[in-house]
């Protein structure tokens, strides 16, 4: 995390999901800072050194349960990668990924003797769906209309936490903008790919909005769920500088030295995506997100050029061309 200097808190802390991208950089920063950290995970040994690996199905109660007695806080992070193929089935497997581990978590607290003491729980700006030009914020209405892979999915997750947290006394959900920075970062890997390909022009029309947060942000955005007492309800969690799809394009191709890259219009990204086993819908829609209550309340976000996290992140992968320093 930069070399942040951050306080040592000695919490125990249980990431279901927390093998993944998120949850390992999550679970590092924790362990850095003295906590105790518990990963729930499909299996393996744990993959952040100093934190330990529980083994769980996402399905069923089991000893990993009793982690979360007297937990000072669990960090839900389950949940399938949604850039797959839209078809019934697999929006139905990418409810069922994030629906049942948090119902099953919630069991697990319900039969605590002492509950933790937070829930922060990690949601997405796609329950907007396609948001266009206007700005989204913790007060703007979820109107239920959108590609399901994306709403209904979200819909769905959402109520399994609200039905799942009540025993808790403190719950804090946060609907996250698209991660950019670390050494396996998904999204900046795949965009660079289609850069050093020629195919990194606009998509569609260019104007779809991207709600990007820095890493670092991001983290800390989580540590201050865990740590700040006043933190409840939902969160936007999210740069308050979005792009649109044209500057993000124009961004990598600048940073990666390719001075021009092919468009795709919308028709060839719905022609191309399901045959790459991706979903169109990732890039033919966006929402320009504005992390109110976060700013309201004093949380100052240290990356805010999207141009700077890409930056970072292409370092910390060892792939940034010699001219983009």
């Amino acid at each position: 995390m930069n070399g942040w200097v951050v306080e040592r808190t000695g919490k125990r802390v249980v990431i279901p999901g927390g093998s993944g991208f998120l949850g390992r950089a999550l679970a590092a920063c924790l362990v850095d800072r003295g906590d105790d950290v518990v990963i729930l995970s499909r299996g393996g040994s744990s993959p952040v050194p100093g934190a330990t690996m529980a083994e769980w199905d996402g399905v069923r109660l089991g000893p990993w349960a009793d982690h979360l007695d007297g937990a000072d806080a669990v960090v839900h992070l389950t949940g399938k990668r949604v850039d797959c193929r839209p078809t019934r089935p697999n929006i139905d497997e990418l409810i069922r990924s994030r629906v049942e581990p948090v119902r099953l978590v919630g069991e697990a607290v319900r039969n605590a003797s002492l509950p933790p003491a937070v829930w922060v729980q990690s949601s997405t700006l796609a329950i907007h769906g396609e948001g266009g030009d206007r700005v989204i914020n913790e007060s703007t209405p979820v109107s239920g209309v959108g590609p399901a892979q994306m709403v209904q999915v979200a819909l769905a997750w959402e109520a399994a936490y609200r039905d799942a947290v009540e025993p808790v006394e403190r719950a804090v959900l946060l609907r996250i903008g698209v991660a950019v920075g670390g050494s396996d970062d998904p999204a900046t890997d795949r965009l660079r790919t289609l850069v050093r390909l020629g195919l990194g022009g606009t998509v569609a029309s260019g104007r779809q909005w991207l709600s990007w947060i820095a890493l670092d942000d991001l983290l800390r955005g989580l540590l201050r769920a865990i740590d700040e007492p006043s933190m409840r309800g939902m969160y936007l969690l999210t740069s308050p500088s979005p792009v649109t799809n044209a500057e993000l394009m124009a961004t990598l191709r600048r940073l990666l030295s390719r001075r021009v890259g092919l468009p795709a219009p919308a028709w060839l990204t719905r022609l191309g995506a399901p045959l790459l086993g991706s979903d169109p819908e990732l890039a033919l829609t966006g929402r320009r997100a504005h992390p109110e209550r976060l700013l309201a309340e004093g949380f100052t976000f240290d990356v805010t050029d999207l141009e700077e996290a890409l930056r970072r992140a292409l370092a910390a992968t060892s792939e940034a061309e010699p001219n983009s320093t």
